[in-house]
């Protein structure tokens, strides 16, 4: 018996008006190498025409038609349907390679003590071409091991996937569902990336297991290098969100946990909405220099960059908190678009560690 060929795993299909793209993803659950694998399909009220292409696979998999409540609810909704030892949920404009429900699930039997598994994904455009780049970027390592503490510091800075690029024990996922609906309409992962890195050991996979879409009308990724404060706004409120609730299942579990949650990748969209958006800004309370101050603290928590890099943070938030707009909205670019500094992410990488083991590709 090959590792993890006992485990049975559930493939998650959440689609909401992504017609065009579901039967890509359907296709790839059901062309998986592993043979217990169960797709499961839930349609959040979508009226695209995706409830008509689902006819077509009712005898395959198990359709699941509900009212739009959002992704939250679809992914709840999923996990009731839900009997598998490993759980992934697959966005409906995604794909999985054949390979990763194997991948994973061998991970799984290995190591009783994970409770979640990601793994790279290649980009695709609109019409499923690859367009050479990879998630994560190839500068950033991903994290391995037990992450308790480094998720309770600084959970935002974590090179953590997007929800197709993760697979969960669904014994973790029941210890923390549902999933707030109202708060995680869009961007469920947020929840249970986070929550789930405090139920046991993460294992990121280097090989590439799945593709991420971009095509133009996805429902929160940014499209090209272009400021979006109203997306910045969207991931503050996720974190604002996330953070109480991360901190009570540390209280919960027994941890120890700071007072605050400090994310130098929160403080820094906190940053830029308040110098470039004031106006707009969530947060009444935010100050620019109580958000340096912060900052500096944040750093301080942080066990997976160098000194160097430490200081480099601290210097751009300083630098912003007093820059002429124009300059400020150069700065924000720089950090917040790897791919407007190629130059530096090489150096930048040096200045980055794993915090903690990575698989490589088998």
């Amino acid at each position: 018996m090959t590792p993890g060929e006992n485990l049975a795993v559930d493939i998650v299909v959440n689609n909401y008006n992504y017609g065009r793209f579901l039967a890509e993803a359907i296709e790839s659950a059901l062309g998986q190498t592993h043979e217990r694998v169960r797709t499961i399909v839930v349609d959040d009220g979508s009226s695209d025409g995706s409830r008509e292409l689902l006819r077509d696979y009712e005898d395959r998999v198990t359709v699941v038609l509900k009212e739009n409540g959002g992704q939250a609810s679809a992914l709840n909704l999923g996990m009731e349907r839900s009997e598998g030892d490993v759980v992934i949920f697959l966005d409906a404009d995604d794909t999985l390679d054949p390979e990763a429900a194997a991948r994973v699930a061998a991970v799984f039997a290995a190591e009783e003590a994970v409770a979640k598994v990601q793994f790279r994904t290649a980009v695709i455009d609109a019409e499923g071409e690859p367009t050479g780049a990879i998630k994560p970027a190839a500068h950033l390592p991903m994290p391995s091991g037990d992450l308790r503490g480094d998720e309770l510091a600084f959970p935002y800075d974590l090179v953590w996937m997007a929800t197709s690029a993760n697979a969960f024990r669904a014994e973790a996922l029941r210890r923390i569902l549902p999933i707030p609906e109202q708060d995680f309409r869009l961007c469920a992962d947020w929840y249970l990336v986070h929550l789930t890195a405090l139920l046991g050991e993460v294992i990121s996979l280097d090989e590439i297991c799945g593709a991420y879409r971009l095509h133009g009308a996805n429902s929160y990724e940014p499209q090209g290098s272009d400021l979006d404060i109203a997306h910045l706004r969207a991931t503050i409120g996720f974190a604002a969100a996330t953070s109480p609730r991360l901190l009570r299942l540390a209280g919960d579990l027994g941890l120890a946990r700071p007072e605050r949650i400090l994310s130098l990748a929160d403080l820094a969209n906190r940053m830029i909405s308040l110098r470039l958006a004031p106006d707009l800004h969530p947060i009444e309370s935010d100050r620019a220099a109580a958000l340096v101050l912060d900052a500096a603290r944040a750093t301080r928590r942080r066990s997976n960059v160098s000194a160097a890099m430490k200081a480099l943070f601290v210097i751009w938030f300083g630098a912003m908190a007093i820059a002429p707009r124009p300059l400020a909205r150069r700065l924000a670019t720089l950090f917040l678009f790897p791919q407007s500094r190629s130059s530096l992410n090489r150096v930048l990488g040096r200045f980055q560690r794993s915090g903690g083991r990575a698989v490589p590709a088998a």
